[in-house]
């Protein structure tokens, strides 16, 4: 019996691996490819890497489902509508979205495209980028709301789509519904059945590949049965038809009748269809012809998920609940077996045995050609051979071709037979080289070179050796490919290739007598020598050649040029043991003739082991001096060699100094300096470069000890700018001034803060520069401005003081002045430079200098002209007042108009000169100096004047000040009185401004003084001013003589008629006064028509006077001569009531 041509195997157990039950379904159990398996359980995650012995992995995930990306790490987790992919080795979220309805199916369709089935639509969702997923299609009424999606698939040229499910049918049946839709076109097709694919298979006869359908087609009424369907979708009709398979019937057992398929899985390694069914059955389908190969029961359980594995073409399936992940796969040796025996189809088993390259049908092969050579049908016969895989690919069957004779007409049938084969593959060894011989007798190497490069032929050494006489490059191509090493290596030598040579035999491990081969060449050919050697010294494992041997038998042959070139190669390593034969090369062209080759060598840096005394030596020989110097240590050869420093590159000479200690290079500096000028300007470079190392003092002396001012100059104006050592800054002060370069000397001296300025000032005054500017820029800020003006005044360098005051500080302008007086200078020049400093001068200083030394009429000129300009400075004003009041240039004038002078400093002037001055100067400080003057007016009797000047401030607190008793005082002061007194008799009486005499009055109300404040009342009120008739005051004088003084009342309620009568007679009266005849007065006066016109008012004022009498007095009879006389009903009333009381 045939074995089965199918291998069946269980991969593993789910729940063997720790997955529950209840996981393993549909929608929680995933199996995108043949990497992963992933499965949700309620409270995590649990993944299968089928690829790493089904290692385990499980994250605390919650999820309803997940399924893994078929190619990348690339995880798809679903919870309600959320959707979110995740980069598991990146550890990272990839994109997440929210679905505005329920998912019930999803699928990975692609690495980059995930399918997303709603109940009424298709959506594909990219992982690349940040877009949403895009609506593909809407569903089929014919997999409507009712229909499970069970599974979906995109073509290979993303054109067409293929969505399946299964409903509920009649009697219990199960009934599957298809939609094909094309992307292009946008139109579906509904398919009846159960499950599809999409695939790509190469057709006989056709050079591009066609994209077919395969699917399972059942009519809801079951009259047709099963039926496998194979047909092209996406052909251009300008190609030619589409490949389509008429319908094939599907074998279903007998006691299968309500089986339905749940999955088909494309074999894409061999063009086989595995149809799965719920029943277990597993059905193979030949995809080319459509028919069915094989069919098994494999499980009893239900696979619910199903994938390819693209590699072995093997189809995995997951049972529902028991978690079984079985593999079936085609057991390629006993296919053809069992079609030819069982199957019995002759036809199919000949057809796949060619395709697959099986094994089997040889003996079918070997009859089916006999009869078509038989029936001369030569080309159907070489279709045949190439079909068969290896069984008729023989000898014989060559023999068989070239007995043929050729019809006329047509070309030779063994020719139609290599053609047949190249069409479709590769020639074997016998066919390539039966192929050549004619094609080469006919000069005809074109074709054999089209056919190398398209790999149609299998190299041999006997084809190599074929191609030989008429293309060693074509026949090297050959042996190379078929490793004939030998005579690869042959076609090397005679192309010229040497430097191929050893790579070659290297990368093959080919052993080759190199020695010889390479003295052949010496002589026939140096260049080749050169090539050969250089392959074989830098041959992988170590130098397969003596380097030392191999250069002098270079040499031997006086070829200095192919010997340095082989000894660079060969030493390109630098190792330490090379040190003599790196010696040698640089000695050989130092002393032949071509020391620019050293030069070169030794420019590279490639070799540091060489004896470097011999070679400097050599190098010294041959006028490379700057060679020498860099092989030689010693101090004594390096400035031997430096004698010609002038002819070397002066950036060499400074980089050179770099590579001294400390003491040789200044002794080399030294000595190039000793040697002239010509070498100064690459000194200079080196002490800039070198400062750090050298020391800058060190330096500074080689510069000195060889007299070499200017380069001094040089080297310290590069670092001066960087330099913190003071004596760097001198030095280079001095070498500027030596040299005339004054501008930099006043540079340094105006900008540096490094340098001593003692140090300086010193040389500079010594030194008696013609231009004294650097000295006066370190005196002036250093504050030698007493020795600068002194220097400069006696040595008669006037005009540097005038520019000094103007120019560089105006503000030292007192200091210089102050010396110049102390030198006993020209007062003319004094007040010229003063003139010419103008408002620049500080004012105080300049004053203070001038009246020190009793010379402030000097300023007069100088401060007139500040404030002719608008100066309004007080020190200005103040020392011109001090000079008019000595003058006695009208001061009163300056003192009283001047509105800029500052009266504390003026005041205290004056009061020695004249008091009375001095009170207008304080008067002016507008309260500033008030104690000053209340001072000068007590001391020099100023009371008048004071005493105006206090009414015409109308300040209460300045009031206090002269009217309150000092803490302590007991005797009248008698200043106050004198005050006082003129402020009574003379300052207020004179006073015409309301606001001074009621700030007067309310002073001496403030200060406690009634008697006093009576007095200047009366004296304002009784004896005739402008405020006699003023109401306040009127009232003001009658409350303080009711306080102080009631034995007047009586007589000013006599003479003053404008007060308020009604509220001072209530006074009166109250307890604490008790002047019931005033109060009875008021009344009586003011009832009088004179003083209150209206008749009730004045009635009124007539029975508050009888109140008087009657209530305080208790005089009813003066009370009835008082009614009498005014004879008004309510004065009656009132004595009526009284007399009944």
């Amino acid at each position: 019996m045939a074995a089965v041509p199918i291998v069946f195997s269980e991969a593993l157990n789910l729940q063997q691996l720790g997955v529950p039950e209840g996981s393993i379904k549909h929608g929680l159990t995933s199996m995108s490819s043949d990497k992963w398996i992933v499965s949700v359980e309620p409270s995590q995650v649990t993944l299968v890497d089928l690829q790493n012995n089904a290692a385990v992995t499980r994250r605390p995930i919650q999820a309803e489902a997940a399924i893994m990306n078929p190619e990348s790490n690339v995880l798809a987790l679903r919870s309600g509508t959320t959707l979110q992919i995740f980069n598991l080795d990146a550890k990272a979220k990839l994109k997440s979205h929210a679905m505005t309805e329920p998912i019930v199916f999803w699928k990975w369709t692609s690495a980059t495209n995930l399918a997303l089935v709603t109940a009424g639509a298709v959506y594909h969702w990219s992982t690349e980028g940040d877009s949403a997923p895009v609506k593909a299609f809407d569903r089929h009424p014919s997999i409507g709301p009712n229909t499970q999606i069970i599974n979906y698939h995109v073509s290979p040229d993303q054109k067409w789509c293929l969505i399946g499910g299964i409903s509920a049918g009649a009697g219990g049946t199960v009934n599957g519904n298809m939609q094909l839709y094309s992307v292009e076109k946008k139109v579906s097709q509904p398919l009846q059945g159960h499950a599809g694919a999409f695939h790509t298979v190469q057709l006989v006869g056709r050079d591009d590949p066609a994209q077919v359908l395969v699917f399972h087609e059942r009519k809801a009424d079951g009259a047709d049965g099963h039926k496998l369907y194979v047909m092209e979708v996406g052909r251009d009709p300008a190609k030619g038809p589409a490949f389509r398979l008429a319908p094939t019937a599907i074998p279903v057992p007998a006691d299968a009748g309500a089986d339905f398929p749940v999955s088909l899985v494309v074999d894409k390694k061999n063009d086989l269809a595995f149809l799965l069914t719920k029943m277990g059955y597993v059905y193979m389908f030949d995809i080319h012809s459509g028919k069915t190969m094989y069919r098994a029961k494999v499980t009893q359980e239900t696979v619910f998920v199903t994938c390819g594995q693209d590699s072995t073409g093997a189809v995995f399936g997951i049972t529902v609940r028991t978690g079984k992940v079985i593999r079936v796969q085609l057991n390629g040796p006993a296919l053809v077996p069992y079609i030819t025996t069982t199957l019995r189809d002759n036809d199919l088993a000949i057809k796949v045995a060619g395709r697959l390259g099986l094994p089997g049908a040889e003996n079918l092969y070997a009859a089916e050609f006999e009869r078509l050579i038989g029936a001369g049908q030569v080309v159907e016969a070489a279709k045949l051979v190439a079909a068969s895989g290896t069984a008729l690919r023989t000898p014989a069957t060559i023999a068989r071709f070239q007995q043929i004779p050729a019809q006329p007409g047509s070309p030779q049938p063994v020719f139609q037979y290599f053609s047949t084969l190249l069409e479709s593959g590769k020639l074997n060894e016998q066919e390539s080289i039966e192929l050549a011989k004619p094609v080469l007798q006919q000069g005809r190497p074109q074709l054999m070179e089209k056919w190398l490069k398209d790999d149609k032929l299998q190299c041999s050494e006997q084809l190599g050796d074929l191609i030989m006489p008429s293309d060693a490059g074509m026949a090297l191509s050959v042996y190379l490919r078929c490793q004939c090493h030998a005579k690869a290596i042959n076609c090397f030598v005679q192309r010229g290739e040497y430097d191929k040579i050893v790579p070659y035999a290297t990368s093959v491990g080919f052993k080759m007598d190199y020695s010889s081969m390479l003295s052949q060449l010496l002589f026939n050919n140096p260049q080749g020598a050169l090539d050969l050697a250089k392959g074989l010294v830098n041959a992988e494992g170590g130098p397969l050649i003596d380097i030392q041997a191999t250069a002098e038998a270079f040499l031997s042959s006086n070829r200095i040029q192919e010997t340095t070139a082989f000894l660079l190669e060969a030493l390109k390593d630098n190792k330490p043991e090379h040190a003599y034969l790196q010696t040698k090369l640089l000695e050989i062209n130092l002393v032949g003739g071509a020391p620019q080759v050293a030069d070169a060598i030794m420019q590279n840096g490639i070799l540091t082991h060489y004896d470097r005394a011999h070679v400097g030596k050599l190098c010294e020989r041959a006028g490379m001096w700057q060679r020498a110097a860099e092989h030689y240590t010693e101090i004594s050869d390096i400035k031997r060699v430096f004698k010609n420093s002038h002819q070397m590159n002066p950036e060499f000479v400074v980089e050179f100094f770099g590579k001294l200690n400390r003491e040789q290079s200044l002794a080399l500096l030294k000595d190039m300096m000793s040697r002239g000028p010509s070498n100064m300007q690459v000194c200079v470079e080196i002490a800039k470069k070198y400062h750090d190392e050298l020391g800058s003092e060190d330096l500074i002396q080689v510069f000195e000890s060889n007299k070499a001012s200017e380069g001094l100059y040089y080297y310290l104006g590069a670092i001066v700018n960087f330099s913190e050592d003071p004596h760097v800054h001198f030095k280079y002060i001095q070498a500027a001034c030596q040299l005339g370069q004054f501008k930099e000397a006043e540079r340094v001296c105006r900008d540096s803060n490094i340098y001593v300025p003692e140090e300086v000032k010193e040389y500079l005054k010594n030194a008696k520069l013609p231009d004294p500017r650097p000295l006066i820029h370190v005196c002036d800020r250093f504050d030698f401005v007493d020795e600068l003006t002194e220097y400069l005044y006696l040595n008669s360098l006037l005009q540097y003081v005038e520019v000094y005051v103007t120019k560089v500080s105006p503000a030292k302008t007192p200091q210089v002045v102050g010396k110049l007086f102390d030198l006993g200078a020209n007062e003319d020049f004094i007040k010229r430079i003063l003139m010419a400093v103008g408002s620049a001068c500080p004012v105080d200083e300049m004053v203070e200098c001038a009246e020190t030394r009793n010379r402030l009429r000097l300023l007069q000129p100088w401060l007139e002209a500040r404030v002719a300009t608008g100066s309004t400075e007080p020190g200005t004003h103040n020392a011109l007042g001090k000079i008019y009041i000595t003058l006695n240039r009208d001061p009163k004038a300056f003192l009283t108009n001047n509105m800029f002078y500052d009266p504390k400093v003026l005041g205290p002037y004056c009061e020695s000169l004249d008091p009375s001055l001095a009170f207008v100067a304080y008067k002016k400080g507008a309260g500033e100096c008030d104690d000053e003057l209340i001072a000068i007016s007590n001391t020099h009797g100023l009371y008048r004047d004071l005493a105006k000047y206090l009414v015409e401030r109308q300040d209460l607190d300045l009031w206090a000040k002269v009217l309150n008793k000092k803490e302590g005082e007991e005797a009248e002061d008698p200043n106050r009185r004198q005050l006082i007194d003129q402020i009574v008799e003379w300052a207020l009486p004179e006073s015409t401004s309301a606001d001074e005499v009621s700030v007067t009055v309310k002073a001496f109300m403030a200060a406690d003084l009634p008697g006093e404040l009576i007095t200047l009342l009366e004296r304002i009120i009784l004896q005739g001013s402008d405020f006699s008739d003023n109401k306040n005051l009127q009232n003001l004088l009658i409350l303080t003589a009711i306080r102080a003084d009631s034995t007047r009342v009586a007589s000013y309620i006599d003479q003053l008629d404008n007060f308020d009568a009604k509220d001072i007679a209530l006074i009166c009266v109250s307890e604490s006064h008790m002047l019931y005849e005033e109060a009875f007065t008021i009344y009586q006066k003011f009832s009088r028509p004179e003083f209150t016109e209206d008749k009730d008012d004045q009635v009124e004022m007539q029975v508050s006077a009888i109140g008087v009498v009657v209530d305080f007095l208790k005089d009813l009879d003066r009370a009835k001569t008082y009614a009498t006389q005014v004879d008004e009903k309510p004065v009656w009333s009132r004595l009526g009531k009284a007399q009944l009381e």
